[in-house]
């Protein structure tokens, strides 16, 4: 059965989706969470992209992004996906599939619906009851956007200015506005086909 296109534009905006195969785990440990980060600092001076919001679950990973040119987006994320699947394969002598399929991309066409998806990927640990509290969670752009923590690898939301001129109180908006659930995540879940932890 032949797969659909993506739809796919320059100067476009993408929630990108990976899983892992049969809901296994793609992170084992800190490490590997800090390969498949570094992977966008590697990949940045060859591919023109802006990483807004992440979040790398243990079996699932939320990217939203901006991608310059169309043709980047197919190939960073190849690049991307099949490097850190070359690392994990090496490091636990792994073989079969790591991801299960090709990565989801959904285009965001409503420049408002920015903060939204990002409320959306962050609030991942929580929707899946990894913890409690959003701050311990570190492989997320959460503590970027709450705490003003440095992340190399993000370009700011461009919404994220709009909740305050003053930087205290726009990270305090930002809390509010993520820690607070709405009824529509678990349909985005089941759309998205995202497997609990």
């Amino acid at each position: 059965m032949p797969t659909c296109g993506r739809i796919v534009y320059d100067e476009a905006i993408y929630h990108i989706i990976q899983r892992g195969n049969n809901r296994q785990k793609i992170f084992r440990d800190d490490e590997d969470y800090e390969k498949f980060l570094s992977l966008f600092e590697e990949y940045r001076n060859k591919r023109a992209f802006e990483l807004y919001n992440y979040c790398l679950m243990p079996n699932h990973i939320h990217i939203l992004m901006k991608i310059f040119k169309k043709e980047d987006l197919a190939k960073l994320m190849q690049s991307i996906f099949q490097s850190f699947r070359f690392y994990f394969r090496k490091k636990y002598k792994y073989t079969g599939y790591l991801y299960q399929g090709r990565y989801k991309s959904k285009l965001i066409e409503a420049e408002n619906y920015l903060l939204e998806c990002a409320r959306y990927i962050e609030r991942n640990p929580l929707r899946s009851r990894l913890i409690d509290d959003l701050s311990l969670y570190k492989w997320s752009s959460y503590p970027f956007y709450a705490n003003g923590h440095r992340n190399g690898i993000i370009t700011e939301n461009p919404l994220f200015c709009t909740l305050s001129a003053d930087n205290a109180k726009r990270n305090e908006a930002y809390i509010q506005y993520v820690i607070s659930p709405r009824p529509y995540e678990e349909i985005l879940d089941k759309t998205f086909g995202i497997a609990e932890y």
